[in-house]
């Protein structure tokens, strides 16, 4: 079948168009380096376009009617917005479903320490990463301290051009020979992901010290650092047991490309389909069916927890729109989920001529080929996959040709070469009919990874066809 080129089917206002939406995506992506931050941005931006919490509708007593927008959210991590359609909620929903959690380094519960005159915080990686990619890169913290009291820290360092940065050490290539022998895997062990985040030692005079360990300069340097951290963020180190700081690759994402054709940035997987499942939900004024965008946190690491695909926090939220359109009652919520049509929207591996021997060239996903469907995902096999229909496949191919949305058709990668999943299973098993889909990505959870802006314009297209076309 003939493969397109997104770029060459243009016309001047097309990638004028493609263009403006990437520097909106990037300004998204640089504010919302965590699932927390990316929830503050979304509700910003989904406020100013008129959508209410939930909660605010449910104490009003009023019912929703065509075209009303509310929102809500779970732990500050996971995100629901609807706009009710003109059709009954019992009819079913168009769902665009994204993540919003990315690989990381997450700061242990007790983290700060202090060996050979180097103050360390102590991680743990989530979500599948090449250990190796993480050691000597720019590293910022963010992330919040909640106190005792209740009071919540806010910490975002490493961003601004007079920010510090941090970083893990690596060992010097003069003394690596027994390291170069190592797989992969083990060049870097887990545990070896320690942040350096300072060298300096507190200087205490002899005379003015509390015992002979601190006359001593015992842990001056953890003394130091912790001094920064009450005088800068008034929290001390047991404030660090109620804390959740993600470190993250320090700076802006950057065009990419003399022809500043992509985009380099850390958590394109998956706010690449998040922000324009956003944006496509606001095209929509009055539709039809009710449309949705639910953004999850923990898909990285299996969709498990509160905030996780595979809590009840999307199935309560949808009990509650029903209840508030007169749908009131379990068999409804049934009859809602069985009767949506759904984009479980992730992102798909780019083929990559550098190693071209773990794709299959025929199903693959490339670089400028627009929006990406894949029928099914899953590990060698296709465990762990939803299997779209034949049936809705055509229904979503007729979408796209209608509004000449250039799309594609992929795996990830061959059979045996490994795999992946998405949220899509969660909500396939309420009986609904779920396809993935999303934007093919270079260097996928390494720090820095790459996309298409033309196949990130494709795909926000592509979710406005679903979002008026799907069910009809």
């Amino acid at each position: 079948m003939e493969r397109k080129n997104v770029w060459k089917e243009y016309t001047d206002k097309q990638t004028k168009d493609a263009m403006k939406f990437a520097e909106d995506y990037k300004f998204f992506l640089d504010h919302a380096k965590t699932e927390r931050e990316a929830v503050d941005q979304i509700v910003n931006t989904l406020e100013d376009a008129g959508f209410v919490e939930l909660e605010k509708a449910i104490e009003s007593g009023k019912k929703l009617k065509a075209g009303d927008k509310v929102y809500a959210v779970q732990m500050n991590k996971t995100l629901a917005a609807f706009i009710i359609g003109k059709k009954p909620l019992t009819e079913g929903m168009n769902i665009l479903g994204a993540h919003i959690d990315s690989p990381r380094l997450d700061i242990k519960q007790n983290p700060l320490y202090e060996d050979t005159d180097f103050a360390y915080l102590d991680t743990h990686y989530y979500g599948g990463v090449k250990k190796y990619q993480w050691v000597t890169i720019p590293l910022a913290l963010h992330g919040v301290v909640v106190k005792k009291d209740g009071t919540t820290v806010e910490l975002n360092v490493g961003e601004d051009e007079d920010d510090p940065v941090f970083f893990i050490s690596d060992l010097l290539i003069h003394l690596a020979a027994e390291q170069m022998d190592k797989k992969a895997s083990k060049v870097i062990e887990g545990e070896a992901l320690d942040v350096i985040i300072g060298s300096k030692p507190l200087t205490i005079k002899k005379t003015a010290a509390k015992d002979k360990e601190e006359a001593d300069g015992k842990d001056a340097v953890k003394k130091a650092i912790l001094q920064i951290l009450k005088d800068t963020y008034d929290f001390e180190e047991e404030d660090f047991l109620s804390a959740e700081i993600e470190v993250v690759p320090a700076g802006k994402c950057r065009d990419a490309g003399f022809d500043r054709s992509m985009i380099l940035g850390y958590g394109h997987d998956d706010r690449v389909c998040a922000y324009p499942s956003v944006r496509a939900l606001m095209e929509v004024k009055t539709p039809e069916r009710t449309t949705c965008a639910i953004l999850a946190d923990k898909e990285e690491i299996g969709s498990d927890g509160a905030t996780g695909m595979q809590s009840m926090f999307f199935e309560n939220v949808v009990a509650e729109l029903a209840a508030l359109t007169g749908f009131d009652g379990n068999l409804y919520v049934r009859r809602i989920m069985k009767n949506s049509f759904m984009l479980s929207s992730d992102v798909s591996a780019a083929y990559d001529p550098t190693y071209a021997g773990q794709f299959d060239k025929k199903n693959s996903a490339y670089f400028g080929g627009g929006m990406v469907y894949n029928k099914y995902t899953g590990s060698r096999g296709k465990y762990g996959s939803s299997d779209a229909n034949a049936e809705y496949v055509a229904q979503i191919r007729a979408m796209m040709d209608a509004d000449k949305v250039v799309f594609q058709t992929a795996e990830l990668g061959k059979v045996d070469a490994g795999g992946g999943g998405t949220i899509a299973l969660y909500l396939a098993k309420y009986g609904m009919n779920v396809i993935d889909s999303g934007v093919a990505v270079l260097n996928m959870h390494a720090p820095w990874e790459c996309i298409s802006k033309v196949d990130l314009y494709e795909t926000f297209r592509g979710y406005v066809s679903f979002l008026k076309r799907a069910g009809k």
